[in-house]
This record gives C-alpha cells, structure tokens and sequence, in this order.
C-alpha cells in the first residue's frame, strides 16, 4: 500500500513538472520545438494524427516491447498495408491514430499479441503535394517526404531566386483565410531556417525583393534592393546613390512607375525636395528615379528611350 502511494505522489509530481516546463515554453526531449522567424498570422502546432492516410504513404509501426513486429510499411495502391504474421489491413482515409487502433484489433484477432500497444506515424505522404511557388529556381508541386522544414522544401524547389525576398507565405489548404508569413533572418548568426507547421496541400510563396533604380546624373547609379526594407524615399534613394552631381537638373527630375496600362513618367522637384520645402515622395519596387544632366535635358518623349537600356544594365545594389 505504501509502495503504491509513493508511486502515487511521483506520478503527480512528474506530470505537474511537465505541465509547468509547457506552460514555460520548455518542451521535454524527444518533442519537436515549433518556432519561427518573425512570424505573422496564426501559427498551428503541427497536428500529424489529423492527416489522412493514402495510397503510396510510407508508414512507420512501432509495436510497443515488440521490435519484431514493427518497421516500415508501404501502403500499397489499394489503400492497404501488409501486416507482419497477419493479413493485409485497408488504412487509407484513416488518421495515423485511427490507424494504430485498428491494427491493435487486428494483432488481437489474429492471435498475435493479446494486449498489443502500437503508434504509427506517415514518414511520406506521397499523393498531398506541397505547391511552391514565387521566387524559387523550380517552382512546382512537390512531396512532403517525411518531417520537413521550409528550408528543406525551398531547397527541393532549387533554392531561392537572387531576387527572391525575405517573406514566405504559407497557406493551408484547410485554412485558405488565414496565411502565415515567416520573415526569413539575414543578419549572420541568426536563424536560418524556420520551423513552420507543413502540411500535405500547403501552397508556400516565396516574395520578390524589391528594387529601386536611380539612374542619371548621380554619384552612384544603379539598383537597390530594398529587402529590410518596406519602401523608400526619394532622399533615401538619393543618399544610396551619394548624391546628385552638380550638374544635374534637379528641377526636371522624374519618376518612371511602372502600371496596368504602362509606365507612367511623373515630374518631381528634387531640389526642393532636397530643401526640405517639398514633401518627400514614396517610391516603390520598380519604381525609377532619373536624374538628367543640366546640360543635356531629356524631353519628355525620349526620357524612357534614354534610361531603360541604363536600368537594364544597373549594378544592384543591397541596402544596408
């Protein structure tokens, strides 16, 4: 009796410690740790019982004190799974758990094991793909081959883009409302990758990194990206290109926007922009900021001819 109140009070004494390390965001070994890099949106703690088995998956079986019997298995096209000493078990449509009940009953049936625990876990879900898309080498449809992380899918994608951005949006297909975004580190020694619930039908986007060109009569011409950044200035842009040169004309500076209907040239003061009597304007990714030179003035209708072909060969730039 007293053994038994002992074992009693232990019991309780573990459980309210593991209770109280969750409640501190300390997980206990063995448990996988879900954190993220700036993360936005509601984030799901990964719910691997709820996803349902299908034809192809690979299944893991752990039978409890009974390595023999457990392992590996394949579900076949069928939906079913061969079962060590018994028959052939339909899974397909089950949850993992559900998976695990009903092989219990069939070891049990079948004589095998008359008290049988067993757990199974889908180390591939090979028919839910997860659809990559945006700044990738490859985009396209991929499997969720085991447990993966968002730089292990990104990477099966081919990488990033040199002109991808930091934030990647994740989109449940059982949760299309409410996208997560991560926002990747840059800095070195911060995170490299982030662990995000994945899920088989996720649609993960990976965003462009913006760029504002500055092209003309400056010290620096030339594009920069504004990926720590969510815009720019015009007295921002100027600075990173040091500055406009003394001959430049900065009564006829302009920008070029690109729209639906095609690229619009829009006039600006920039040199009262630069005396602070004019307010300083917002420029967005693709925007252009040209600078002409005092003594050759671009007229209007020549302006787009004059710098694209400069654009297009602009050294990029990173802001710092």
């Amino acid at each position: 009796m007293m053994k038994k109140l002992v074992l009693s009070v232990f019991v309780l004494m573990a459980s309210a410690s593991a209770v109280q390390l969750f409640a501190q965001g300390i997980q206990p070994v063995g448990t996988p740790l879900n954190t993220a890099v700036a993360v936005t949106g509601p984030v799901s703690i990964p719910l691997a019982h709820t996803l349902q088995i299908s034809s192809g998956d690979l299944l893991e079986l752990n039978v409890f004190d009974t390595p023999e019997l457990s392992g590996k298995l394949r579900v076949d096209e069928g939906g079913n799974v061969a079962l060590p000493l018994a028959q052939d078990l339909p899974v397909a449509g089950l949850t993992a758990e559900q998976a695990a009940r009903k092989i219990e009953v069939r070891f049990r049936e079948a004589a095998v094991l008359k008290d049988p625990h067993a757990s199974v876990t889908v180390l591939e879900s090979a028919t839910q793909g997860i659809t990559i898309m945006g700044e990738v080498r490859n985009p396209g449809v991929y499997p969720l081959l085991g447990a993966r992380d968002l730089l292990d899918l990104i990477s099966q994608a081919g990488g990033l883009n040199p002109q991808a951005g930091k934030d990647i949006t994740i989109t449940h297909r059982t949760d299309l409302n409410h996208p997560i975004t991560v926002r990747l580190g840059s800095k070195p020694g911060s995170p490299s990758g982030v662990n995000v619930d994945i899920q088989p039908g996720d649609t993960i986007v990976v965003s462009h990194e913006g760029i504002v060109y500055v092209v003309g009569d400056v010290g620096k011409p030339g594009g920069f990206r504004i990926e720590n950044n969510d815009r720019l200035t015009v007295l921002q842009a100027i600075a990173l290109a040091q500055g406009a040169n003394k001959t430049a004309a900065l009564n006829h500076a302009k920008v070029i926007r690109k729209t639906e209907t095609g690229r619009d040239e829009l006039p600006i003061s920039l040199k009262k922009i630069l005396a602070n009597n004019a307010p300083d304007e917002t420029l967005f990714d693709g925007d252009i900021l040209f600078v002409p030179n005092s003594a050759r003035k671009s007229v209007l209708s020549s302006v787009q001819q004059a710098i694209l072909p400069a654009v297009a060969s602009a050294v990029i730039y990173r802001v710092p």
